[in-house]
């Protein structure tokens, strides 16, 4: 997909998406033999639920059709959330990975895997866990040090209301 198409998608959909009060994370044209695909990749900080992706869905397909914006031929509309390995470009993505298990690639190639704290507009707090026995230690990470973060999936991870209800 050429940069001008998918700009000028950007610039179509992304009012649209935010009157639905979410964020316009990805556009991507894929194109496979005959066939398009849109995929729209769509967030906010309370997450998408499916009434609000089938919401925004509707009115994209809608205003896709009254323009010529995908030209001539047929395609299909995906649109869904980042998912639950996502890489964190934007300071949206960091505050709303708060708590969660990251991947840290650093500019000087090294690599670190912390839960993020807190995130102000320098960078981010963390802590690592501790290894064989050892107490988590907090780190601070700026992001002009931050190559590529990446949300890291946890089976085991007890919640907020798990971990209250035993301190109780």
């Amino acid at each position: 997909m050429s940069t001008t198409q998918s700009e000028r998608l950007r610039v179509l959909l992304e009012p649209l998406v935010s009157s639905q009060g979410l964020d316009l994370e990805e556009v991507e044209v894929d194109s496979v033999g005959r066939k398009r695909v849109l995929r729209v990749v769509v967030d906010s900080d309370e997450g998408a639920d499916l009434d609000a992706i089938a919401d925004v869905s509707r009115a994209l397909s809608a205003k896709l059709d009254e323009t010529d914006a995908m030209g001539e031929g047929e395609y299909t509309l995906e649109v869904g959330t980042p998912g639950a390995e996502r890489e964190l470009k934007e300071h949206r993505h960091y505050v709303r990975a708060t708590d969660r298990l990251v991947k840290f690639q650093l500019g000087d190639g090294g690599e670190l895997v912390a839960r993020i704290l807190d995130v102000d507009e320098e960078g981010v707090d963390v802590e690592v866990p501790g290894v064989k026995g050892r107490k988590p230690t907090a780190k601070r990470l700026v992001f002009q040090d931050i190559a590529k973060a990446r949300v890291q999936v946890e089976f085991n991870r007890k919640n907020k209301n798990e971990e209250n209800a035993e301190e109780a």
